[in-house]
């Protein structure tokens, strides 16, 4: 039985505030945390909605840095006696032999940490002595038996760090490692922030990152491919192929959004996905109608998509909408980072 994800903002409390948070970009909004009697109910919600889709609910429990919430581990109680997966995205400052080991008895598959950059990097983006105490927590959560994994966001910023990164990540033995690209911010275009990358340069860094996975392919740590772009990349190397026999009106990969995925806010909000304003509804109501509704169907009208809808690739890429959206205010514009030239 196949999963859907649901990435759960239990609360916006957190020890940093990160230059490129989306949470924090419009400035510093009140600290939000779910009330347990709502919580319980969203857990029953998902479990609805889950059954009639014969789906089996996953857990991204995150936030802010869901640790802070008054009432988490009493909400890692209810979500593993239910039977619930979990993973944790957190920051690594409340880690301790301790808690990971009474994390990983209540069932937390993974727990994930960001890197930014080298030290002086990821610093600057999240605040001094971060990046020690990110390094410091990996051992901590891989003794306790939980996989670590570590997510980095990509701009211009910090691209030419990302391969030094690799190598960390491998050298600590990192279990998961993967990138996202950033997606802008009305304050970003306000202040002229330089977040862009060219097409031709992503594509470029995506070969040294290639090179590098290649090279450590026989280490411990698994490389994740979360960016889509990589599927182009990957196909024009011709280690991609699109299956023959397959459904022309099936989408079988690339973005979640509208797909297998909710975000769901402190607040309380259901999102198609957090990384942009994609508001579909809330958490009293029905999930189930909220995903067959209009609003969530407005991000699966993959003939809209003004780029891939011409490409051999639409039912397996279509880039990150969310950060044309960062660009453009448009879900179904062109990538901005695409490099593919040639449209069908």
């Amino acid at each position: 039985m196949e999963y859907f994800a649901f990435q759960w903002h239990i609360t916006d409390e957190c020890d940093q505030r990160c230059k490129h948070c989306y949470i924090f970009s419009e400035g510093h909004p009140k600290m939000t945390e779910m009330p347990w009697e709502r919580m319980l109910s969203v857990l029953d919600n998902i479990e609805s909605m889950c059954k009639k889709m014969n789906r089996l609910p996953y857990l991204y429990i995150t936030g802010g840095d869901p640790i802070l919430h008054s009432r988490f581990w009493d909400f890692l109680e209810v979500v593993h006696q239910k039977g619930i997966a979990f993973a944790i995205m957190g920051n690594p400052f409340h880690l301790t032999d301790e808690v990971c080991r009474r994390l990983e008895n209540l069932g937390c598959r993974k727990y994930q940490l960001s890197i930014d950059g080298m030290k002086a990097t990821h610093d600057y983006f999240r605040k001094p002595g971060s990046f020690d105490a990110t390094i410091a927590a990996i051992p901590i959560i891989r003794n306790a038996g939980m996989h670590c994994a570590i997510m980095t966001t990509v701009s211009a910023t910090n691209i030419g760090e990302i391969p030094e990164i690799i190598d960390l990540v491998v050298e600590n033995n990192v279990d998961i490692y993967a990138f996202a690209r950033y997606c802008p911010t009305a304050q970003d275009k306000a202040t002229k922030k330089n977040w862009h990358i060219e097409p031709s340069d992503y594509q470029r860094f995506l070969e040294k990152c290639w090179d590098k996975f290649t090279a450590y392919k026989d280490s411990e740590t698994t490389f994740n491919l979360k960016d889509h772009l990589w599927t182009l990349f990957l196909y024009e190397k011709g280690l991609f192929k699109i299956p023959d026999g397959l459904d022309s009106n099936t989408i079988y990969d690339g973005c979640n959004c509208g797909n297998c995925h909710f975000t769901i806010t402190a607040e309380g909000r259901l999102m198609a996905c957090r990384r942009f304003e994609s508001y579909v509804g809330t958490v009293d109501e029905d999930m189930y109608s909220v995903f067959n509704g209009a609003p969530t169907d407005s991000y699966r009208q993959h003939e809209k998509f003004i780029k891939c809808s011409k490409c051999e690739l639409l039912r397996f890429c279509r880039g990150c909408p969310a950060v044309a959206f960062g660009y453009t205010g448009d879900f179904y514009a062109a990538d901005p980072q695409c490099w593919k030239e040639r449209w069908l």
